[in-house]
């Protein structure tokens, strides 16, 4: 049986870069996705999120987002979260950040699963819609990268664990 796999664009297209996990998932939605995946844009609805990975029963989910961590712009990371240091998290629905997701699933006694980021270096996040060139340019090898991640995942070979690319 395959595992089931979401794949999680999240950002805020108003802030240039941070738009960079929902452009991800627009061309994903373009494309056949393998058995046991899901993608979906939720953008800035972490909420939306929250119920639907309390309901999807998914055994991992990959988010897609903007994550500084001071490389170059445009350059992807895979990072494996620690679901666990985010049980305490602040949760606010105006403001559910991807740990507050993850916070308010511990606060339900849901477990999240693993979770995996990946991540783009943003070059801007000021308000202005559109990406960077960078970023921009990196989008096509994200989709291919999430896609790969996502197919080892529902194969259940865990994809990557901890390797940043």
């Amino acid at each position: 049986m395959m595992a089931r796999v979401l794949i999680a664009g999240i950002g805020n297209i108003m802030l240039s870069d941070d738009g960079f996990g929902t452009e991800v998932a627009r061309r994903l939605a373009t494309r056949d996705l393998p058995e046991g995946v899901t993608a979906a844009d939720y953008g800035i609805r972490g909420m939306h999120l929250a119920y639907d990975l309390m309901d999807g029963d998914y055994d991992t989910t990959i988010m897609v987002d903007a994550v500084s961590r001071g490389g170059e712009a445009g350059e992807l990371y895979v990072i494996e979260a620690d679901t666990d240091s985010c049980a305490d998290a602040d949760v606010d629905a105006h403001g559910m950040t991807p740990v507050a997701v993850i916070g308010l699933l511990h606060r339900f006694s849901e477990t999240p699963g693993r979770v995996l980021v990946l991540g783009c270096e943003p070059a801007c996040l000021d308000e202005d819609i559109g990406l960077s060139e960078p970023v921009a340019a990196a989008v096509d090898t994200a989709v291919e990268q999430v896609l790969e991640l996502a197919v080892s995942e529902a194969r259940g070979i865990p994809a990557m664990a901890a390797r940043e690319e």
